[in-house]
């Protein structure tokens, strides 16, 4: 399956998944399918040991990885997560989709991906800055405005990227605000940047539920997740009419056949971390959330939420991916033979990298757009760039996932055909 020594894929992981979607769209690649073997290898993977002194006097050492997939259409762009199963075979994927997802939409970057190895609720706000500055500092080689930028994933936010920003403009001797996006504002950061994610699973899925002849007045929403994607994409959902019915996070799952008052919900939230013990709905069981009946579903979690087994039981007429890789190989085949659309992640959660972009470019500018003037590229590029997969989809008969992986792929070989190989 995979000629690499440091990484044993199996059908359904990560990477295993990201080389099925791949051997998918070879026959509509024509001449450039001679370069396709460029994308199943990352062009750089850098594994670091994180060492820190905890609170109480002990030395903590942590793992900690920075992929680049592909820097042939730009510097590498992409998030890192904190999470205590992350994996170097997930950051390859998530790596490679990232390489995907800018070409899709076409933004001038290649793909990257970051992750360390912890659980962020076991450490004080000290030992984490602790562990970002000195993970900064490693991966220093390989990132900065030009090579390599960061942004926020799973786990981190704003604050982490102000310490990154700040360690690696302090190994450089000059303040580099272009070196990450997801900033706060006062560090450069863009107006629209937190919800950008969130709102773009909203519009993506409005333009597909139109395609699809489903109205969005009264139409049911399911959603795994409900962090910042989750969260905002729900809430942008039920202030177009749309009522969310479920939703399942890390701490349980709540169905609501009227559906919820969002702003309670989203209170509530706020203020325990969870969507557990919120009174405007009822508790079920978690795995009883993919039987819950919906015209959208939006898995917005972790990937490989998806799989065969869960998909065979989903009622649902449009799969919204918000996560990064959440459908297996097995589940996909489940949802194709069945009938459902799935909205692939590459396109379907691509708001918040364009507006990663966004910000960027107002670094090196040093001149920033209002939220409007933000809300509104950022719908432009990115029904543009859905209407594109679509008709693709349409033109070839195939799967909007493949239609995606068409364009991009497509975009990503010819780069590199133009570029030849050095030396």
């Amino acid at each position: 399956m995979s000629n690499l020594s440091f990484v044993s894929p199996s059908r359904n992981s990560p990477w295993g998944t990201y080389l099925s979607q791949i051997d998918a769209v070879v026959p509509y690649l024509g001449h450039l399918a001679r370069w396709v073997e460029t994308l199943r290898r990352p062009k750089r993977a850098l594994i670091v040991d994180i060492p820190i002194e905890l609170d109480n006097g002990t030395i903590a050492h942590y793992e900690g990885y920075r992929v680049q997939h592909s820097l042939t259409r730009g510097p590498g762009k992409g998030g890192v997560r904190y999470h205590p199963d992350v994996t170097l075979e997930e950051v390859m994927a998530l790596s490679a989709w990232m390489t995907i997802k800018n070409a899709a939409v076409n933004l001038p970057y290649g793909g990257a991906k970051g992750g360390i190895r912890l659980d962020p609720k076991t450490l004080s706000l000290k030992e984490l800055e602790k562990v970002t500055r000195r993970y900064t500092s490693e991966i220093g080689i390989i990132i900065g405005p030009q090579q390599d930028i960061p942004a926020p994933d799973v786990n981190t936010n704003g604050q982490i990227m102000a310490w990154m920003m700040d360690t690696y403009s302090m190994n450089t001797g000059a303040t580099a605000t272009g070196v990450v996006t997801g900033k706060p504002i006062p560090l450069g950061g863009s107006l629209g940047r937190v919800a950008a994610t969130g709102r773009g699973v909203f519009v993506i899925g409005r333009e597909a539920m139109r395609r699809l002849n489903i109205s969005m007045e009264g139409a049911r929403i399911a959603v795994q997740g409900f962090g910042n994607v989750g969260s905002i994409a729900a809430k942008l959902f039920a202030a177009n009419g749309a009522k969310v019915v479920a939703v399942q996070d890390h701490t349980g799952t709540l169905l609501n056949e009227h559906g919820f008052d969002m702003q309670n919900l989203l209170d509530h939230v706020a203020l325990t971390s969870g969507v557990a013990g919120f009174s405007g709905g009822d508790a079920i069981a978690n795995e009883n959330f993919w039987d819950v009946k919906s015209d959208v579903l939006i898995p917005a979690a972790l990937e490989g939420q998806v799989t065969g087994e869960r998909a065979a039981r989903i009622q649902t007429r449009l799969v919204l991916e918000g996560a990064n890789g959440p459908t297996t190989p097995d589940g996909e085949a489940v949802l194709a033979d069945r009938g459902i659309v799935i909205v692939p992640d590459v396109i379907a959660n691509s708001g918040g990298v364009t507006v990663s972009y966004f910000e960027w470019v107002q670094d090196f500018s040093s001149f920033f757009w209002t939220e409007d003037e933000i809300n509104v590229r950022l719908d432009k590029i990115i029904t543009g760039a859905f209407k594109n997969i679509w008709d693709t989809s349409e033109q070839h008969k195939i799967s909007l996932r493949t239609a995606a992986f068409t364009v991009a792929c497509t975009r990503v070989l010819q780069a590199r055909e133009e570029r030849g190989l050095y030396p």
